[in-house]
C-alpha cells in the first residue's frame, strides 16, 4: 500500500472533475471531499474549480446545482445483475452497454475539454465513461470505494486509477494484486455536522418530554424512504422495545399511517416513549447523539456515520443490495464484535435475541461503541483529499 504524500504544494486554482453517483451512497461522500477539498484550498489562497460528471435521473443531478456545482451529463449504460449469466444478456442490457461508447466519446470531449488535475470516482455506473475518458487523456483518476469490496463500476476502473481509496482495512486483500500498491485507506467521508450534534437539542426540536431518562434510547430506520422488513419486524415487538427502551422510528413517509394505527393500541405509559415519523432531517445528528442504539440498514454511509460516533447497532441488510454489499457490510463489523448482524430472514424471535441483551446491558452496549468507534474514520474526508492532492502531485 502506497503511503500519502500529506504536504503536496496547492496550486493556486485546483481543477477536479467529480463522477459518481445515482444513489446517496456514492454522491454524498464525493460532495463531502469537495466541501473538504475546497476549505483546504480556501486556507492556503487557492480556489477549486469543479465540474460532476452524472446523469439527469440520478441524485447528483439534484444535489450538485444546489452546492453551486456545474454539472453535466453523459450517455450511460446500466448492468441489470443477475445470478443467472444468461439473464445478464437481456435486451435492457444490451441496449444501455451500447451507449457506453457514446458516453465514453462525451466524457473525453468533457475532461479534454476542462483539463482536471484530478477526476474523483465514487461509483455508480456513471463513473465509468469519465472514469475511461480520465485514461485517454492522461489525467489522474482517484477511485473511492465505499463498501468493503470493489463496487462493479471501481472493478471495472481499477486498472485505469491513479489511487484508489477505501474505507476498510478488510478491502485491501480483496482488491486485485495487480493494484493494491496504489490502495489507500482512508475510511468513507461523512458530512462534519453528523458529528457535531446534542442529546439535548433532540428533545426539544421532537418534543420527546415523554420519553424516560432511566431507559436507553433506540433510533430505528430504514432510510429516507423507510423499509416494510424494518417497520414490520419492529411494529411485532414494539411493546416488548418500549419496556426495555425509548424508541424513535423513523418509518418513511408512506408507511406512517398504518403504524401510527397501530401505536394507537399502545398503554399510554408506553405510548409517551414512543417517537413515530416519516423523515428525520436537519435534526438527524441531534438523534444520533442521543441515541444509545440503532436498528438500520447497513449501507456504507449509515455504516461510517455509525463507527465514527462509535454507536451499538444492530443491522438488518438490504437483500437486494448490488453485490449483497449491506451483509458483507454489516458481517465484517459483527465479526469484531462491533455490530450485531441479522442475515437471511428477521423475525420477532430474532429481533428480541439480538436487541434484548443489548438493550437491557449498559456495559455490553459500551463494549461494542467501543469496538464500533475503532472502525470509524470521522477524519475520512481530510484522508481522502490528501490522495486527490498526492495524485495531482505525481
Amino acid at each position: 500500500m502506497r503511503q500519502m504524500n500529506n504536504s503536496p504544494l496547492l496550486p493556486r486554482t485546483f481543477r477536479l472533475i467529480v463522477t459518481g453517483g445515482g444513489t446517496g451512497g456514492h454522491t454524498y461522500p464525493a460532495l463531502t471531499a469537495v466541501r473538504t477539498l475546497q476549505s483546504r484550498l480556501a486556507a492556503g489562497g487557492g480556489t477549486l474549480d469543479v465540474l460532476w460528471i452524472g446523469t439527469d435521473d440520478g441524485l447528483e443531478a439534484r444535489v450538485a446545482p444546489a452546492e453551486g456545482i456545474a454539472f453535466t451529463t453523459v450517455a450511460t449504460g446500466k448492468i441489470r445483475r443477475s445470478s443467472n449469466p444468461l439473464k445478464m444478456v437481456s435486451p435492457a442490457n444490451v441496449r444501455d452497454m451500447a451507449r457506453v461508447p457514446l458516453g465514453v466519446a462525451q466524457a473525453r470531449k468533457v475532461v479534454a475539454g476542462f483539463r482536471p488535475d484530478v477526476v474523483l470516482a465514487t461509483g455508480g455506473y456513471v463513473a465509468v465513461p469519465a472514469g475511461l475518458a480520465a485514461r485517454m487523456c492522461h489525467r489522474p483518476l482517484v477511485l473511492h470505494e465505499q463498501t468493503v469490496r470493489l463496487g462493479l463500476a471501481n472493478r471495472k476502473l481499477a486498472g485505469s486509477a491513479t489511487r484508489i481509496a477505501v474505507s476498510s482495512e478488510s478491502s485491501l486483500p480483496l482488491l486485485p494484486q495487480s493494484v493494491r500498491d496504489i490502495a489507500v485507506v482512508t475510511g468513507n467521508p461523512i458530512r462534519p455536522e453528523v458529528l457535531a450534534g446534542h442529546p439535548g437539542k433532540a428533545v426539544e426540536a421532537l418534543g420527546l418530554h415523554g420519553f424516560d431518562p432511566r431507559l436507553p434510547t433506540l433510533y430505528v430506520t430504514g432510510g429516507a424512504q423507510g423499509s416494510q422488513q424494518i417497520n414490520d419486524v419492529v411494529r411485532d415487538v414494539l411493546p416488548w422495545l418500549l419496556e426495555r427502551a425509548n424508541v424513535i422510528h423513523q418509518c418513511g413517509p408512506a408507511n406512517i399511517d398504518g403504524l401510527r394505527r397501530h401505536a394507537a393500541f399502545l398503554r399510554p405509559e408506553l405510548a409517551a416513549r414512543y417517537y413515530l415519523t416519516g423523515f428525520v432531517g436537519p435534526e438527524l445528528p441531534d438523534v444520533l447523539a442521543l441515541a444509545d442504539m440503532v436498528i438500520s440498514r447497513s449501507g456504507a454511509g449509515t455504516l461510517a456515520e455509525l463507527t465514527a460516533l462509535g454507536k451499538p447497532a444492530v443491522f438488518i441488510p438490504l437483500a437486494s443490495s448490488a453485490g449483497n454489499e449491506q451483509a458483507h457490510n454489516a458481517r465484517h463489523l459483527e465479526e469484531s464484535g462491533a455490530a450485531v448482524a441479522l442475515l437471511g430472514e428477521v423475525t420477532a424471535d430474532t429481533l428480541r435475541d439480538a436487541a434484548g441483551p443489548l438493550l437491557t446491558d449498559p456495559a455490553r452496549r459500551a463494549a461494542m461503541a467501543d469496538r464500533a468507534r475503532a472502525h470509524g474514520r470521522p477524519d475520512a474526508a481530510d484522508r481522502l483529499v490528501d490522495v486527490i492532492l498526492s495524485a495531482a502531485s505525481g
